[in-house]
């Protein structure tokens, strides 16, 4: 069984609708605020120094961190590429061009202005560098904008790059944002909310922000 450190709204739900889509057993351990809850973290830390998630403990007890690697192991143990683009496939480059995009030029933009405390000593140019990471965030999610395909990012099939977009975009700068600026984004995260294998990850993840 996979253990999941996890937090609902958090990056967990990257690795938490992959395990749910898979069919394979899995238990959360719910871990608390990791910007506020000093205990949290240094619980986190003991299995993954940089107390961030998803950390992932695989059935045979070895730690996985980083999504994207979690995204592709996940398609290596199942065998299947019904996320993942199998090796051969023309939309293979392209799947995992955007994966690595997502996790290296976006996902760090979260992990900067989320808490700049961490990051910025003088208090008074934090809001200065939140502003300055948001708005560098949001000209790469037209960059993004401007490949996605119709009506999901590869085109007619479902990837995990869906399940990013669908996730992400709940984060700021939020989806009304990606609707006015970024539509295909947000048509994309549309078609994939619907999809009924990831409700119930969903609404366990998202649904206190949905109704807020």
């Amino acid at each position: 069984m996979y253990l999941l450190y996890a937090r609902p709204g958090w990056g967990s739900a990257l690795a938490e609708v992959q395990l749910d889509w898979y069919g394979l057993p899995y238990r959360i351990e719910t871990v608390g605020d990791l910007f506020e809850d000093s205990a949290a973290r240094e619980r986190l830390t003991l299995v993954n120094p940089l107390a961030q998630i998803p950390t992932l403990v695989l059935p045979d007890g070895t730690v996985m961190t980083e999504s994207a690697a979690i995204t592709l192991h996940f398609a290596d143990v199942t065998k299947t590429d019904s996320l993942v683009p199998a090796p051969g496939d023309p939309l293979r480059p392209g799947f995992l061009r955007w994966l690595v995009f997502l996790v290296a030029n976006l996902y760090p933009t979260f992990t900067y202005a989320d808490d700049p405390a961490r990051f910025v000593a003088h208090e008074a140019a934090r809001a200065g560098f939140r502003d300055a990471v948001d708005a560098y965030a949001q000209r790469l999610w037209r960059v993004v904008e401007q490949t996605a395909g119709t009506p999901y990012f590869l085109g007619d099939r479902l990837s995990a790059l869906d399940i990013y977009l669908a996730i992400m975009t709940h984060w700021r700068p939020r989806r009304a944002w990606f609707a006015e600026h970024c539509p295909k984004l947000a048509a994309i995260a549309a078609q994939t909310d619907s999809n009924p294998r990831l409700a119930s990850v969903w609404q366990r993840n998202f649904a206190a922000a949905d109704e807020a």
